[in-house]
């Protein structure tokens, strides 16, 4: 019961962590950044 209640508290407090650095500041462009096209030139045949 107490290892549950620890490691509740440990995981509770890296997601207040992660919000204060912003990772879940911009939800939406992740999903789009893979639908983008590379900026790296493309081998020439």
């Amino acid at each position: 019961m107490g290892l549950s209640l620890f490691l509740g508290c440990g995981c509770w407090l890296f997601f207040l962590w992660a919000v204060q650095r912003g990772e879940f500041h911009d939800m939406e462009r992740p999903k789009h950044r893979m639908l983008e096209e590379d900026e790296r030139e493309k081998p020439k045949k």
